[in-house]
């Protein structure tokens, strides 16, 4: 890591992560409901997207009528959506203490337009950490899922998700470096599992962190 990365001092920053039908999307609901119904306050976001210039962004990147993007640029539009998104949304949400639950954050751009894009990964690195300040989850949690597993849950394609199958799963194996790497910051589970089984882990696995964020 080229830097020593910024952890929040108020507010707890939660980020689901994995590859395409793994199930991020779901798991991050369930999460905002249970922590609502504990009295945190919850602030359910994604990326790209969650902002009015991440939309326009995420409608470039990830359209199929785009077409083919120089692989750098493709990085660096990834970049902008971080530091709108985290500028005007999570910091602020972070700093009145609430807990941020993001569907994708750094890890993502170093997973598919580094592994995937083949990009040098040091680069790619210190951009997306600049873009966001170097500011990192306290948890990121991965659901792990088979690429050809993945791409059953869906019927339409977006222009990532039409990628090869070999382009998946070097995503995948990014993932999975990145989660052995930090253990301490990092909560792997089979995306396969039930759902409520899952969610249990991830709660369980949270609740120490929650001192941080106020409630009701």
């Amino acid at each position: 890591m080229r830097f020593p990365g910024v952890y929040a001092e108020r507010g707890v920053f939660v980020c689901f992560e994995g590859g395409e039908g793994s199930g991020k999307s779901t798991q991050s609901r369930l999460l905002r409901d249970a922590l609502t119904a504990a009295g945190c306050t919850v602030r359910l976001t994604f990326e790209p997207g969650d902002t009015a210039v991440g939309r326009e962004l995420r409608r470039i990147v990830l359209s199929p009528e785009t077409g083919v993007l120089d692989d750098r640029c493709e990085a660096l539009l990834y970049a902008a959506d971080k530091a709108e998104h985290v500028a005007t949304l999570v910091r602020p949400a972070l700093e009145r203490g609430e807990v941020v639950v993001t569907d994708r954050y750094v890890d993502s751009t170093l997973a598919y337009q580094g592994a995937g894009r083949s990009l040098d990964p040091a680069e790619l690195e210190e951009v997306a950490r600049w873009a966001t300040g170097d500011l990192r989850p306290h948890l990121t949690v991965v659901l792990d899922l088979e690429p050809a597993a993945g791409f059953t849950r869906f019927e339409e394609r977006d222009r990532i998700e039409g990628e090869s199958l070999e382009f998946h799963e070097r995503v995948r194996e990014a993932f999975l470096a990145m989660a052995k790497h930090d253990p301490d910051h990092y909560l792997v589970l089979d995306a396969r599992l039930p759902v409520e089984e899952i969610h249990d882990a991830v709660r369980a696995r949270l609740e120490p962190l929650l001192a941080q964020a106020v409630r009701a």
